[in-house]
């Protein structure tokens, strides 16, 4: 006898967000287990999960049947099934319609939108009981969908539940409907209930002893073999079989998806490769206007073969365009990525890197082996962004254009929060809990921190949460948008996939992200933010502006000698790139003094090149301490210009092709699998070819082994040349307006906060330190960005702060003060609260920030003193005796009083929170009397101490990092008010200390000083915490305000985890840390210092 069969039609993955409590990959590895032959994914509302069942199908050989549970809004639940192509197109129709009208997150569906576009749709009814109503809905599927109807039956669990059964299946029979068998599957192993009650809690927001009939009805929820299936509805065996007839019915596959680009024709006599010809030789024309040099014109005709081959032309013209508009209306861009390996991309103005100058390979960006779509990515201001956005979605046209969405998944700190909330655990036990976490970390809470806490293990609450918290890290929380990834295409985009509006304002997504539409091959244009792009514009803008200075990015003096020395005194705070303390450490060490150093500069700071082994060898070469080898002129040829060492992508092709006699196409292979080679060792043939081609071409055999060895180091994480390029190109324009114009580097920094690595606190302390005057916050003299203000001294400006650094105060009500001042500057508090119309709570935040004292001489508790007495409306009899006078009638006349003034101190505190940076007195110099009699010294005595000295320093904590690639260490920068300390904390000292580190906003620290050249670190032994000190300049029981720099990884997450700390996957690991998501889209609560 054969053994039964049975096919799942109803399973819930945890794309139903918040319900299901498996990945598409579980479900299918317990499916191919279980036996079942074809699993239906049906999510509620959505198709958001399709992709990875998809692939996951393809692993395991379980038939996927693509499915979606539909909630209409009268209550009836149905589950659909599209059969063929047009059915699929139109199930993503209607789930489109349904997500327009819901907006984000939510689909509202009528009965008459499921019968318009329900042709082709296997529908299966999911009933309730079986009565009037039940009997009704049948009623009318049978009527609207004929033969393409279904009733579900499901166990309940329940008291009479074969009864219900029973009763169903009558009624179907009268009715003539077929009843199907389904399980209603949430997840694929009994072990995972617990974890779905839990995040049942988490989406109704109540915790797990409140939930009551909330929670899914029972515990048997989970993938069953078919022969436990056949067991449990043996009276049903017609029900049983009918899954297998809907399996054969419904034999869409998500490989029938054609994807067109959209065509792109200025003029519509030409082809788009037509097109793109006449455009690259035009360019090509302007690009070199003494004639276009043979190899140019070589790679110009080998890449233009290429495209035309793989018919990537349309791709090309329509990130032209995008350019093209950019730079009419004056928004600054630049490709980057590996599109700055192509030609075509220069001439047409895309990138800035001259491939006549570089020896840039295309196959890195396009290669016919791999025949993946290509990838350009262009930086644009991330101020001006959205209007190059919308004009995308007004050119392309809404059906055919949106942006990939992301899926937003638990991290440690996120899983812990919730899981904590939904156990009923108090709010601060959660909030110790995760103060111990460090953000990106993939351990959750451990065991020893737990006991360091004096947290009692024991407790089966406890334990469970950080349990489920470990269960939950990684599974998706919601959609979001990508930071700029769009899919634009020929036909209309939601016959391929549902759209939802975004919830910013005029912005639409797709239900699937980046990694759903690379496994589908569909091409993405993405137009990226770039913070820095926005500060070079500002600071351009007002250069030319107050020094009669017009320059653009590719007019900067190239090679500026002073420029270069400021780098190698590793003074970059603030530019682009070069400003983190793994880059400020570097610059000493390897002194640039060429934009080619600065492309190796930023390169060589990457976990790539530092686990390759190659950073120290290529510092010995540049210092002349080891000498350069090249076995082979060819190899010369290659590594020259990195003195034998590989440091880019790039570089191991070649050394393929060149040395071993691999085809470009086969080099990009070799790179494709290094990138994975973690996971699946595929680089083992590759290795066999890459030593035999070396060594049959006379390589040494040791020598071919040590190169491989090399090459296979930094695999994944090496960087592309000419992304490399891009970069440097900004880090070095940014580094040239630092040198020669502090003042306006200063005030464009400021104006495009937030970005980059620091908080405004050390931007403007560092402007002080190059003789930059900045000026407080002023009402009659602040706009409401920073501007400049001409000083006697020629040429140089002084920066007022403008009323953005205010906190609390609205871009309109600054505006507004802004406008009333025009040429007459404010008498009093009281003629600015007249003229400028603007909410008393304005005026406050002002005052807090001390914006009246430079004005009208108001301290800030006579400026709150004075508004104290305003309304939002002055009364109608005073405004009228006012107008009648021509000059202000005080409402009161009160008697003057002389408030206390505030310490010094209490000011300094009140600088940080209302501006978050003070110009008054550092707040550790207030400390520095108690601290000297500790024999505690300043940092930059600290820092200029002797090699191997021990001493005890302490500051203010402005940033925390631990780089992946440094196994562990972690960096620490202190400041105080004689300059920065950069300490080494070891992982040992790092766990003793580990409570300190992570929440001390001031700490003290012994250890020994290490000098390596001009390199100097503290190396750290003990740590101290000194907060209870910080807290006391200004004689406050609360917390010093301390801003934190986007750099502080502890604060804002560092922008990626590290790819070696993570365990190895059977399945290809999803993206889910996107690198260019910009943190200041993340939104970071901050605590509250009142």
């Amino acid at each position: 006898m054969s053994s039964p069969r049975y096919v799942e039609l109803q399973v819930t993955s945890h794309f139903s967000f918040l319900r299901g409590a498996s990945s598409c990959e579980e479900l299918f590895a317990q499916a191919a287990l279980a036996g079942i032959e074809a699993v239906a994914i049906v999510d509620r509302n959505s198709l958001a999960g399709v992709v990875r069942a998809h692939e996951a199908a393809k692993t395991t050989g379980v038939r996927l049947i693509v499915g979606c549970r539909l909630d209409l809004a009268d209550g009836t639940s149905v589950l659909v099934y599209p059969t063929d192509r047009p059915a699929y197109s139109r199930l993503c129709r209607l789930l489109s319609l349904g997500k327009k009208r819901g907006g984000k997150a939510r689909c509202v569906l009528e009965w008459p939108d499921l019968v318009a576009y329900g042709e082709g749709l296997i529908v299966t009814l999911v009933p309730d009981l079986a009565d009037d109503e039940c009997a009704f809905r049948l009623r009318r599927l049978r009527d609207a969908f004929g033969d393409r109807v279904y009733l579900a039956l499901t166990l309940r669990r329940r008291p009479n539940d074969q009864f219900r059964l029973h009763e169903l299946s009558n009624m179907a029979t009268q009715m003539r409907v077929p009843t199907v068998v389904t399980n209603d599957v949430l997840f694929h192993e009994p072990a995972r209930r617990i974890l779905q009650d839990v995040v049942t809690c988490i989406r109704h927001n109540v915790t797990i002893d409140t939930l009551g009939d909330r929670r899914e009805r029972h515990a048997d929820r989970y993938i069953k073999p078919p022969d436990e299936m056949h067991r449990l509805f043996n009276r049903y065996p017609e029900a049983l079989t009918r899954t297998l007839q809907i399996a054969d019915r419904c034999r869409f596959s998500l490989d029938e998806l054609a994807y067109q680009y959209p065509e792109e024709r200025d003029d519509p006599a030409l082809t788009p490769q037509q097109t793109l010809s006449k455009l690259t030789w035009e360019g090509a024309a302007e690009r070199y206007p003494e004639g276009v040099p043979e190899s140019v014109t070589a790679a110009l005709q080998h890449e233009l073969r290429l495209i035309e081959k793989l018919e990537y032309a349309p791709y090309f013209l329509t990130v032209n365009s995008i350019v093209r508009f950019a730079r009419s209306k004056d928004i600054l861009c630049q490709g980057r990525g590996s599109a700055a390996n192509s030609a075509v991309c220069y001439v047409l103005g895309i990138t800035s890197i001259d491939p006549g100058r570089n020896d840039l390979l295309f196959e890195r960006f396009i290669s016919e082996e791999r025949r993946e779509p290509p990838d350009i990515d262009v930086d644009f201001e991330h101020e001006r962004r959205e209007i190059v956005m919308q004009w995308v979605f007004e050119t392309y046209g809404r059906e055919h254009a949106a942006l990939c969405s992301t899926v937003i998944r638990y991290r440690t700190k996120g899983a812990l929060r919730d899981v904590g909330k939904a156990l009923g655990l108090p709010e601060d036990l959660i909030g110790t809990l995760s103060s111990q976490v460090w953000a990106w970390s993939e351990e959750g809470v451990e065991k020893r921190h737990v006991e360091e806490l004096n947290l009692n293990l024991a407790d089966r609450r406890l334990r469970m949460t950080l349990d489920l918290a470990r269960q939950l890290m990684g599974a998706p929380r919601h959609l979001s948008q990508h930071p700029g990834g769009f899919v634009l295409t020929h036909d209309r985009l939601d016959d391929l996939v549902p759209i939802e509006p975004a919830s910013m304002v005029d912005r639409q997504v797709i239900e699937w992200d980046k990694d759903d539409i690379d496994a589908l091959k569909f091409m993405k244009v993405d137009v990226l933010a770039l913070g820095m792009l926005t500060c070079m514009k500002k600071g351009l803008d007002l250069l030319a502006e107050h020094k009669g200075v017009n320059l653009d990015l590719a007019t900067i003096p190239a090679e500026d000698p002073r420029t270069y020395a400021m780098i190698r005194k590793a003074d970059t705070l603030g530019t682009f790139q070069i400003e983190s303390r793994a880059q400020m450490s570097m610059l000493p060490r390897l002194k640039p003094r060429t934009y080619y150093d600065l492309v190796v500069q930023v390169a060589i700071v990457r976990p790539g090149p530092i686990q390759g082994d190659m950073v120290h060898p290529y510092l010995r070469r540049r210092e002349g301490l080891e000498p350069v080898h090249y076995p082979k002129p060819e190899l010369e040829k290659v590594l020259g210009k990195t003195l034998g060492v590989p440091l880019f992508q790039e570089q191991a092709m070649r050394v393929a092709i060149e040395c071993a006699g691999f085809t470009p196409g086969e080099a990009d292979m070799l790179r494709k699998s290094m990138a994975t080679f973690k996971f699946t060792g595929g680089v083992s043939h590759f290795r066999d070819k890459l030593i035999a081609g070396m060594v049959a071409n006379g390589y040494d055999a040791a020598f071919a082994e040590q190169t491989f060895k090399q090459l296979e180091g930094f695999g994944s994480y090496g960087f592309p040349e000419s992304h490399a390029a891009s970069f440097a190109l900004i880090a070095y324009a940014s580094a040239w307006l630092k040198c020669w114009h502090p003042d306006v580097f200063c005030a464009a920094l400021l104006n495009s906060q937030p970005m980059g690595f620091y908080a405004p606190a050390q931007i403007v302390r560092d402007a002080r330190d190059h003789g930059i005057e900045v000026r407080p916050v002023c009402a009659n003299a602040s706009r409401w960005d920073c501007t400049l203000e001409p000083i006697d001294d020629d040429g140089r400006f002084a920066v007022r702060l403008g009323l953005r650094m205010v906190k609390g105060l609205a871009n309109a009500h600054g505006a507004a003060i802004v406008a009333a001042r025009a040429g007459h500057p404010f008498m009093s508090v009281d003629d600015l609260w007249r003229r400028a119309g603007v909410p008393v709570g304005a005026l406050t935040h002002i005052a807090e920030a001390d914006g009246f004292r430079p004005p009208f001489g108001l301290a800030r508790r006579e400026a709150l003193w004075a508004i104290k007495a305003l309304r939002d409306e002055p009364l109608p009899l005073f405004a009228a005796a006012s107008a009648r006078e021509t000059e202000i009638v005080p409402e009161i006349a009160e008697p003057a009083i002389v408030l206390r003034p505030m310490t010094a101190g209490g000011d300094v505190v009140e600088d940080y929170r209302h501006v978050s940076l003070s110009l008054r007195d550092h707040p550790v110099s207030f400390l520095r009397h108690d601290l000297r009699r500790r024999r505690m010294v300043t940092c930059l005595e600290a820092m200029e101490a002797r090699d191997g000295r021990w001493l005890e320093a302490a500051g203010i904590v402005l940033v925390r990092q631990r780089p992946g690639s440094a196994k562990g260490v972690m960096f620490i920068t202190l400041e105080d008010e004689s300059g920065i300390a950069n300490l080494v904390v070891w992982p040992k000292v790092f766990e003793q200390n580990r409570r300190t580190i992570l929440s001390a906003g001031m700490i003290a620290v012994r250890g020994r000083v290490q000098r390596e050249g001009e390199v100097v670190h503290l190396v750290a032994q003990r740590l101290t915490d000194l907060s209870a000190d910080l807290a006391s300049v200004g004689d406050r029981e609360t917390a010093f305000p301390l801003p934190h720099g986007r750099g502080d990884e502890f604060h804002h997450g560092s922008p990626t985890p590290d790819p070696r700390g993570l365990p190895p996957r059977t399945v290809r690991p999803r993206d889910i840390y996107i690198p260019d998501l910009h943190l200041d889209t993340i939104k970071v609560k901050t605590r509250d210092f009142r």
